[in-house]
């Protein structure tokens, strides 16, 4: 019987045990996370007016790190001078007041998504437009506490910020953006924002941008001081260099087109002069129209910039070969009129000639001397003649390039519109060609300048 009475007992107690481990097991810790934010967050017990102190529990300001995962850039406008931007931002500081008993590393952190629960820091974007939080589902934020008090707080957020560009080298341009985050009422001597060691920026991978490429960023502080203080700021740089292939076949190739088009009317008869106004007025009007809508995709600024001297030569070139044709035109006719004079000259030579040798037959006294038609073979004269022959009976000479190519250039008083045509199809282009070189390589070597800025 005693023995019967110790076995029940000892299997009584192993019911007892298995049961606790049962239960044990079951047990969802994360249930007692109410608990524990009642215990820290409770009344009375936490103030969030209040900032937690400096590092080690000092008087100290308080220190907070900063990172922010860039998600993607929608776009930079150039008329605004803003770009849009939408990123995860995060916070990380430590609040004494908040620590709590992790179970033995049961509970590795405590989660929050309302975040006037406890203590913020008043950052700003002091270079914010326009800006939205994304309520899609839910709210994107939470807090983070972890068991040492340190506070992680991330939110996604959409921003459009300012800009300001210097367009001198458009299109050939590269543009810093900045993003500019500052304390607004608490001073250096109560909050300091730091960058995360580390990574402090990072930016999804393939990004991608209409119009631009992001070269590269740079992180620095911008700390402010006014006459209330001096203000923790931070501000991470942007690099942005601007496609040129796009403007390449957009504006260039189509306006050095426009100008080889316009030179076309060189090489037409200068009395075609519907055609040639026609072209020269088309090619024109067609280049004012180009340089009107780039300039309409562009701020109105107070400077020169690149795409200004390239439009303007270009368009300096097709006015050009229109005056050129009302040169020519002038000229023609300036020759037309001076060959008339000289024929009604020699029609009233010619008619004096005929006068006077009417007066002539008319005198039956005049006598007139007649030459030998032949001559001795010792004459002087018939030497002359023979001396004459040899010389026009010598080999022909081989023709010199040079004088060729002058013999294009009419010398006659009478091809001056003939002449300046051939002038003007050799040099439009050597001077255009001249344009381009100086123009490329000034605006190149200025773009390699500011790269290494």
């Amino acid at each position: 019987m005693g023995t019967g009475h110790f076995f029940w007992v000892i299997f009584y107690f192993a019911s007892l045990c298995s049961a606790s481990l049962a239960n044990n097991a079951k047990i969802n810790f994360r249930e007692k996370e109410k608990k524990v934010l009642d215990q820290i967050l409770g009344a009375g017990k936490y103030d969030a007016r209040i900032r937690p102190s400096g590092i080690n529990g000092t008087d100290g300001p308080a220190v907070v790190s900063v990172n922010i995962f860039v998600r993607s850039i929608s776009k930079i406008d150039d008329v605004t001078m803003e770009y849009s931007v939408q990123l995860t931002f995060r916070e990380q500081w430590t609040d004494e007041r908040l620590k709590f008993d992790d179970i033995q590393g049961r509970l590795k952190y405590l989660t929050l998504t309302e975040a006037n629960r406890v203590w913020m820091p008043d950052l700003f974007f002091s270079n914010e437009k326009e800006g939205h939080f994304h309520n899609i589902i839910m709210p994107n934020v939470y807090i983070r506490i972890f068991p040492n008090g340190s506070v992680l707080y991330s939110i996604r957020i959409s921003l459009t910020l300012a800009c300001p560009m210097n367009l001198k080298l458009y299109p050939l341009d590269r543009q810093i953006c900045s993003l500019r985050m500052a304390s607004y009422g608490w001073t250096t001597n109560d909050l300091v924002f730091l960058w995360k060691e580390g990574d402090p920026v990072q930016v999804v991978k393939n990004l991608h941008l209409p119009r631009f490429t992001l070269e590269k960023f740079l992180t620095d502080y911008c700390n402010s001081k006014t006459n209330t203080g001096e203000y923790s700021c931070l501000k991470v740089d942007l690099l942005f260099k601007r496609e040129f292939s796009y403007y390449l076949i957009q504006i260039y190739i189509p306006c050095c087109m426009l100008v080889i088009v316009s030179w076309v009317s060189f090489w037409l008869d200068q009395g075609a002069v519907p055609a040639r106004v026609s072209l020269g007025v088309t090619t024109l009007l067609t280049m004012a129209t180009q340089t009107s809508g780039i300039n309409a995709s562009l701020p109105p600024v107070s400077y020169t910039k690149a795409i200004d001297v390239w439009t303007g030569v270009c368009l300096t070139f097709v006015f050009g070969a229109l005056l050129e044709f009302a040169l020519v035109n002038y000229a023609s006719r300036s020759d037309m009129h001076k060959e008339n004079m000289k024929k009604k000259r020699r029609d009233l030579e010619q008619a004096s000639i005929d006068a006077a040798s009417d007066l002539l037959d008319t005198d039956s006294n005049a006598t007139f001397a007649m030459k030998p038609l032949v001559r001795h073979p010792g004459d002087p004269l018939a030497l002359e003649k023979l001396r004459q022959c040899e010389v026009h009976m010598q080999a022909p000479k081989r023709p010199n390039c040079c004088k060729t190519w002058l013999s294009k250039f009419p010398t006659r008083q009478c091809s001056r519109s003939k002449r300046i045509d051939v002038i003007s199809r050799i040099t439009f282009p050597l001077v255009f060609a001249l344009f381009n070189l100086v123009y490329w390589s000034t605006y190149l070597f200025r773009e390699e300048e500011d790269e290494t800025f």
